[in-house]
């Protein structure tokens, strides 16, 4: 018999092409189901789309591998018939007296009829909507029941031009359904447009009385020392008599792993007449001094959990619902100095740099394990928000449910973008999609499905473009703010009394959140509607910091390059995708490169602008093959996108509120705007952003040459000094410095000295700079920032016989193991002697500013053979206390340059067609360099497949030891 509760249907989907299927819906959940995945029938993925089940089963090639996707038939040759396909399973369910069924879709793309037991439903049009259905009269009695899903392609797919375009022939916009599958100047097209049953079909048996969409809002008085917790909840009676409710909320707060504390736990009587549906607020929950959710960088991510029950007379537990909330308040406005969006987060102003996210994955193959990587991989470069782009989707609970974790932001779109609604070449759609209600209706169920997330900041109306009139008006009534959460600029009744209010913020459909009419308008951009966003190709690194770089206060989206690492390339391509580019010279002195046909398609951008931007990987010498090219590609990378956010950062509150970097990822195999691949490995680029974007900075401005300290936090930070050194390409240390102690405001950049060595009689061409911010108290490292800088009118060639260069190291490693989850503590330091004689009160082998080592819980496993296999130039010993210690020989002093880690199957074949990595794997620092004396700690941690045992492998542009420890 069934229980109260939701169950997944996500195995044994079975899926066929409608038009080799010879029965009827009623046949097919009757008399004639399929036997199995013989054709026409195949396995499915379920979630997933149409194109994933013909890649799930070998139909077509991998769309994202080469120019696979040019073979694959596009919806527009073919027909939607060909892209209509049936989805059939079979699930048990019986119902007790009292008890109700009903069968959820959290969505489908684009419409679709139900079939059960031979009963037929309708699946409404719209990408972004829940369905149910109720089905407690059409399970059969015997408990076994047959379920077939006819699924039909959004009603415009469109035609893809020759020449490509922004969206294609914009007849996706008008549909409600995702823009970016008629393919974009960073997308291929998607051949079925995500037709299919692309999230979550779940099966809900509850007694009389149903849950659906509570609201939860938390309010703010006395500085943040008094909160309530608001609800309001509708309650459904599905039974022909008068249910006597009792309705319950609990609220506990996590102490430690395993231990809660209950904070709250009230039953509330009601009464329900048959048949009818209310709304029940509830009364407010007094909360003295809550745990606050703070975004990443500024505070911890304090979440509660909320449980809501109801129990009625006679039968028991009806049904319930649980969800993580956090108590945090979140106010934007236009700041007036600047122009800028401000975001306030509990009062705190918060400079935001964070990225442009489009999804996942083009094939919608989303799982919360691939969420947590994604989302974690932005919590690791200190972003603090994430822009969901309107041509992209409105994103699903497991994506806020790790930026609620991990602390970021996030600013959703609705399903505008100027290219596909008015503003595309041609004018496309100007009155937006066919069906405004429709949109709508799509609209306030995505409101209802995500408003309860204490990582949602923003409504925005659409990508460059605001929504019809009459759309754009509904939206701004929709989420027209409760004046409890108006700022002080916008409404003197902030901060009143909870008792003088006389609506309850629950009750709003949000009231919560700001709402912006499109992103270019209302202190985005010039705040007009301009095309006043980007640029996005490879820029002068010390442009970012010009005063004429970008003129306006909030920047939301500003771009560049993105090549990955050349193993990615090689899983990714065939061999004729491995060729570089041709690097031709211009009569102006300048390099166009010219990519082959693979990494065009795969929408390449130049690591040149002539005219204005010599080649950034030419200035590291010629390259010569793919693993050169993408070496180089990982310097300019980081370089790059370092000083992007270090410059706005410079910038923070006096012409700059915020920045969003166009894209921090890619939905397939693209090769542009990038921090990590669609493999999930990381670029260099990655780690620049992650140094420029720490709460507490220190930094050189290209410009001026002036270090500054940047402290973005709400504390005064004093007792501090920076140490300034630099080291020569022979290991010598010509100048070194440490200032006088600072004292740096909240909330400020504070220039402390300018650095004048390049300037000085003896400066070197090419020189390494390594900053150091530390507390005089105990020396201990705040902030570590390492640059390779060039004079004027040089470049770095001179770091190509660099690579030559045999720096002694010696790496210590220990390794726990909880299941198949690995976390390896490594320490490398590089062991040439620091022979700067005039350093009398040096930092350089102070260790404290590593990153401290995790203790880990008992149950893991320490394992002591960490390092149990090596290469030439190796040489190893075991500590008494469990790590390995080994030392790399050699004889030359220097920088230990441009150092990373990866990590793969040990037993693999090593060839150049066969991708070893084990991806994903997070890295608390990667892409690093070491001065003399001068040691680093990195955590890596990741799963491994079963049977597979992990190798970690480092690697410089000076280490070329292939020292591969095996774990």
């Amino acid at each position: 018999m069934a229980t109260v509760g939701k169950t997944k249907l996500e195995s044994g989907w079975l899926a066929a092409r409608s038009t080799e299927v010879e029965v009827t819906g009623v046949q097919l959940t009757t008399t004639t189901p399929p036997s199995g995945p013989s054709a026409p029938w195949m396995e499915a993925a379920v979630p997933g789309t149409v194109l994933g089940t013909l890649l799930k089963n070998k139909l077509v090639p991998d769309p994202f591998y080469g120019l696979n996707n040019e073979a694959i038939l596009d919806i527009a040759d073919s027909g939607s018939e060909y892209y209509t396909f049936w989805f059939f399973t079979t699930f048990e369910a019986k119902l007790k007296e009292n008890q109700h069924a009903t069968l959820n879709f959290r969505a489908i793309n684009y419409s679709g009829e139900v079939y059960l037991n031979g009963h037929k439903r309708i699946l409404e049009k719209g990408m972004f909507r829940r369905h149910s259905v109720d089905i407690t009269d059409i399970l059969n009695s015997d408990g076994k029941n047959l379920l077939a899903v006819l699924i039909y392609p959004p009603d415009h797919p469109g035609t893809i031009p020759p020449q490509g375009g922004q969206g294609g022939d914009h007849e996706i916009g008008k549909d409600v359904a995702a823009q970016y599958v008629e393919g974009w100047d960073w997308m291929t097209p998607i051949r079925d447009r995500n037709t299919g049953i692309w999230d979550e079909v779940s099966l809900s048996i509850t007694g009389p009385v149903k849950l659906a969409d509570p609201h939860l809002v938390s309010s703010f008085f006395d500085n943040y020392k008094r909160s309530y917790l608001h609800t309001t909840v509708d309650l459904e009676n599905k039974s022909s008599w008068r249910a006597e409710c009792s309705l319950n909320i609990q609220v506990t707060a996590g102490l430690a792993e395993d231990f809660f504390l209950l904070e709250h736990h009230q039953s509330y009587e009601l009464s329900i007449p048959p048949g009818s549906l209310v709304h029940y607020t509830l009364p407010p929950l007094f909360f003295y001094k809550p745990n606050l959710w703070w975004p990443n960088g500024m505070g911890k991510q304090s979440l509660y959990s909320i449980e809501i029950s109801v129990d009625v007379k006679g039968f028991g537990e009806s049904d319930s619902w649980s969800h993580q909330f956090g108590f945090r308040k979140i106010e934007s406005t236009i700041d007036k100095a600047t122009g800028g969006r401000l975001f306030r987060v509990n009062g705190q102003r918060i400079f935001i740099r964070g990225g442009n996210w489009i999804l996942s994955d083009g094939l919608l193959r989303l799982s919360a394990k691939r969420y947590m990587a994604d989302i974690k991989f932005h919590a690791d470069m200190n972003f603090n928000m994430l822009r969901c782009w309107g041509g992209g989707l409105a994103e699903r609970p497991e994506f806020y449910h790790y930026c609620d974790v991990y602390g970021l932001l996030v600013w959703q779109e609705f399903w505008i973008t100027g290219d596909c609604d008015g503003r595309g070449i041609p004018v496309s759609n100007p009155n937006g999609p066919l069906d405004h209600d429709l949109f709508l209706f799509c609209a306030q169920d995505t409101i209802k499905l995500l408003r309860n997330h204490a990582s949602l900041a923003l409504w925005v109306g659409g990508n460059e473009q605001i929504p019809p009139k009459d759309i754009n008006t509904a939206l701004m009534n929709y989420l027209k703010l409760h004046p409890l959460f108006k700022s002080n600029e916008e409404s003197s009744v902030a901060g009143e009394d909870l008792s003088q209010e006389s609506t309850d913020p629950s009750q709003y459909l949000d009231g919560t959140r700001a709402y912006v009419q499109a992103s270019m308008w209302d202190g985005f951009a010039d705040g007009k509607g301009d095309f006043t966003d980007g640029p996005y190709e490879i820029q002068n690194p010390e442009d970012f910091f010009k005063d004429d770089f970008y003129q306006y206060g909030f920047n939301p989206e500003v771009g560049s390059v993105g090549i990955p690492v050349a193993a990615t390339i090689r899983a990714t391509m065939p061999p004729e995708g491995w060729q570089i580019p041709l690097f031709r010279k211009l009569s102006n002195g300048y390099i166009e490169e010219i990519p082959n046909p693979i990494w065009k398609y795969h929408k390449y951008i130049p690591y040149s602008n002539p005219g204005k931007v010599h080649d950034q990987i030419e200035s590291y010498g010629h390259p010569k093959n793919l693993d050169d090219f993408c070496e180089k590609a990982q310097l300019v990378n980081y370089v790059q996108y370092k000083a992007l956010l270090e410059g706005w950062t410079s910038r923070m509150w006096t012409k700059y509120t915020g920045v969003n970097i166009w894209k921090t990822q890619n939905p397939w195999t693209g090769l542009r705007g990038q921090f990590y691949d669609h493999l999930h490995d990381q670029t260099a680029g990655f780690y620049g952003c992650r140094s420029a974007s720490e709460p507490i900075h220190v930094q050189l401005n290209l410009a001026t040459y002036y270090i500054e300290v940047v402290n973005t936090t709400s504390d005064e930070l004093s007792d501090v000094s920076v140490e300034v050194s630099v080291w020569d390409l022979d290991g010598k240390c010509p100048y070194y410095n440490v200032t006088e102690k600072l004292l740096v405001p909240s909330k400020k950049v504070f220039p402390v000295v300018e650095l004048k060595y390049p300037t000085s009689k003896n400066a070197k061409p090419v020189y390494f700079l390594l900053l150091k911010l530390f507390r005089l108290s105990d020396t201990s490292i705040i902030s570590r920032n390492f640059y390779w800088l060039h004079q004027p009118d040089t470049n770095y060639n001179i770091l190509e016989p660099y690579r030559a260069k045999k720096v002694p190291l010696k790496i210590t490693s220990q390794v726990f193991i909880t299941g198949s989850t690995y976390k390896i503590q490594m320490s490398v330091l590089n062991i040439t002697k620091n022979s700067n004689s005039g350093i009398s009160r040096s930092l350089m082998d102070d260790k404290s500013g590593c990153m401290d080592l995790v203790k880990e819980p008992e149950a893991a496993k320490f394992k002591t053979g960490v390092l149990s296999r090596i290469f030439s130039g190796l040489q190893g010993s075991r500590s008494e206390h469990g790590p390995r210690v080994f030392e790399v020989t050699g004889s030359d002093t220097g920088v230990a340059f441009f150092l990373h880690f990866s990590v793969h199957d040990a037993k693999a074949v090593e060839e150049a067609a066969n991708d070893t990595r084990i991806l994903p794997v997070h890295y608390s620092d990667n892409y690093f360099s070491l001065v003399p004396g001068e040691s680093m700690a990195i955590n890596i941690s990741f799963e491994v497949p079963e049977g597979v045992t992990p190798r970690v492998v480092l690697q410089g542009w000076n280490y070329h030891g292939h020292g591969f420890f095996v774990c």
